[in-house]
């Protein structure tokens, strides 16, 4: 293989991997569909040219027919007249409308084929082009749907997902030690009020002893000579004991009487 060959391949394989590439299949399919439709088009002007053409032999054909028949009909009246030169030149040219009639009949009959042909083929081709429309929606839908998946998977595939999960982790800690510096905040401010409170609560029964010695030694430092008053509950054993002794007294009186 020669070395221009090669290049000439190449050339030829990268246009049509571009060619390929710069396919787009909804733009192809309603392209597809504007060339079949211009097809029916064309198919629909040529039938009806060979219909017409159909319909102008049938009428030459049935003319000729007409015409010999026609002839047929002088040439016996010729002979029935004794004009027998008459009707010898009435048959010849019956007989030229009637080589024409079946010149024209097998014309016709080809005519005849090729109508129906193209008729078939008018009625595939529209056929055709119905069903085509109905599939170019699905596979526009197919395509779309296709590019859209195509896409998502190429943004999935460059997301750099053990990066992310990472940095996520990561946040995810962060915030655990944050909730712990707060919560170890929390229970050290409480310990600190519960240790005031304690202070506060040991302090006031310190006072309170003091306070309860201070009074002992000041009522230990009072002039022996004074005496404090007595009480109602004081004097009530000295009277009981004063009854007590009289009625004693009273039961010797009588028991020496």
């Amino acid at each position: 293989m020669g070395l221009f060959d090669r290049i000439g391949r190449v050339v030829r394989g990268n246009l049509n991997d571009l060619v390929s590439k710069a396919e787009d299949p909804e733009k192809i399919l309603e392209q597809t569909i504007i060339d079949m439709g211009e097809d029916l088009i064309q198919l629909k002007q040529a039938f009806s040219q060979t219909l017409g053409s159909q319909k102008r032999t049938e009428g030459q054909y049935k003319q000729a027919l007409k015409e010999a028949n026609s002839w047929e009909q002088r040439a016996k009246l010729a002979l029935s007249k004794g004009e027998e030169s008459l009707a010898r030149e009435a048959l010849v040219r019956k007989k030229s409308h009637t080589d024409t009639a079946t010149t024209l009949k097998g014309q016709l009959e080809q005519q005849n084929a090729q109508v129906e042909t193209m008729r078939r083929n008018l009625t595939a081709l529209e056929s055709k082009i119905a069903e085509a429309k109905t599939k170019k929606n699905m596979l526009i839908a197919r395509a779309k749907a296709a590019k859209a998946n195509e896409a998502l998977q190429s943004t999935m595939n460059g997301l750099n997902t053990s990066g992310s999960m990472a940095a996520f982790e990561r946040m995810e800690n962060k915030v655990l030690d944050m909730e712990a510096r707060s919560q170890a905040v929390e229970e050290i401010g409480g310990a600190s009020l519960e240790n005031e409170f304690a202070k506060l609560e040991a302090g006031s029964g310190v006072e309170d002893e003091l306070a309860m010695l201070k009074a002992q030694m000041t009522g230990a430092e009072e002039p022996k000579g004074a005496l404090p008053e007595a009480t109602i509950e004081d004097k009530a054993p000295s009277e009981n004991k004063v009854l007590d002794d009289e009625i004693d007294k009273l039961r010797r009186e009588l028991d020496n009487l």
